[in-house]
């Protein structure tokens, strides 16, 4: 049973120490200052990232809203034919559909999301115009599709030729294994391994001159995956969530083993606790690993994480996963992750 009187010490304690900015050693573990605020500030996943943060930097540098300029950026790698894990250039299922799953959050807890949507290249503004116009969060499928068409979307084939020749390449075998870290990789269809396949999204944070956080994520899904699979992305707590008390999170990677810890979720909490974003990152990806053991050395699972006062960090399992920063400093600048293998 847990001591009453230590347990509302220490949690006056960390309060103190977030709120004064000193290092603070409670119980052994030391509590990272916050220090100086940093603002405007965005990040996302991957090296695509660095386009799509000039886009969301655009809408920042103006003192725009958080909100806006995520939905912005991640429109870019929608809309890149060449980008093969998001958007209009994504891989299709084992049947063929290219389905996108995407969601949005804003400073004052509004989500939306769509999944399984097929025909529209922008699910992240689809996903925002579910937040904004219905008194649901997630639309799913045809429903999503309906929903996009009825507010003005137009409806277009996702399937490009190169992602067609590729799907037909993988027929042959139709096996699936995982390329690690496909994002940081560039394929031809033509040199595509047929027994192959790649999972990604792009997940961006930002925070605004006014201090607000929001978040956006969205994913073509694993390439060649069953018709009608869902991962992570989508789901609001597992690839992103945001709370601006605190800080936001997102993921990348294998979506099941996300969704089984809740990984964005975790993280945010993790920061509630005292945690710096790099160190709430880590314990999320130790927490798969403390579940699934060998299957964790064999995937690619990786957080991206930012606080209320614009410090960011991430982690991953495996090497190779990189994140994008852009800030008054910088509008270009890639940083290589850690990883626990």
């Amino acid at each position: 049973m847990i001591n009453r009187r230590k347990f509302i010490q220490k949690s006056l304690l960390s309060t103190a120490a977030l709120s004064l900015g000193n290092n603070l050693s409670v119980n052994g573990k030391t509590i990272e200052s916050k220090g100086k605020v940093t603002k405007p500030i965005v990040i996302s996943t991957w090296d695509f990232g660095i386009a799509a943060n000039q886009a969301a930097w655009k809408i920042l540098k103006d003192n725009g809203r958080a909100l806006d300029a995520v939905e912005a950026g991640v429109r870019i790698p929608e809309a890149d034919l060449k980008n093969v894990t998001v958007g209009k250039g994504g891989y299709p299922d084992r049947d063929g559909h290219v389905t996108l799953d995407a969601c949005i959050m804003d400073e004052n807890g509004n989500c939306g999301a769509v999944l399984a949507m097929e025909h529209i290249t922008h699910a992240i503004s689809v996903a925002r115009l579910v937040m904004e116009k219905t008194p649901h969060v997630m639309l799913a499928g045809e429903g999503a599709l309906q929903f996009a068409l009825e507010n003005g979307f137009q409806k277009e084939n996702l399937l490009t030729e190169s992602a067609e020749k590729a799907w037909q390449e993988w027929l042959k075998k139709a096996e699936y294994k995982p390329i690690m870290n496909i994002e940081n990789q560039h394929f031809s269809p033509n040199k595509l391994p047929g027994n192959q396949y790649n999972h990604d999204t792009i997940g961006m944070l930002a925070l605004d001159a006014k201090g607000n956080l929001s978040g956006a994520c969205t994913t073509s899904g694993m390439a060649f995956k069953m018709h009608g699979r869902v991962g992570d992305s989508p789901i609001i707590g597992a690839g992103l969530y945001v709370d601006n008390e605190i800080g936001a999170a997102t993921s990348t990677g294998v979506g099941e083993e996300v969704v089984r810890t809740v990984g964005s979720f975790l993280v945010v909490e993790l920061m509630r606790q005292g945690y710096s974003p790099e160190d709430a990152c880590k314990e999320a990806v130790e927490r798969i690993i403390r579940k699934k053991p060998q299957k964790a050395k064999e995937i690619q699972v990786g957080f991206l994480a930012i606080n209320k006062n614009g410090q960011y960090g991430a982690y991953a399992l495996q090497k190779g996963f990189s994140f994008a920063v852009c800030n008054e400093e910088t509008q270009d600048l890639l940083i290589k992750g850690k990883s626990i293998f």
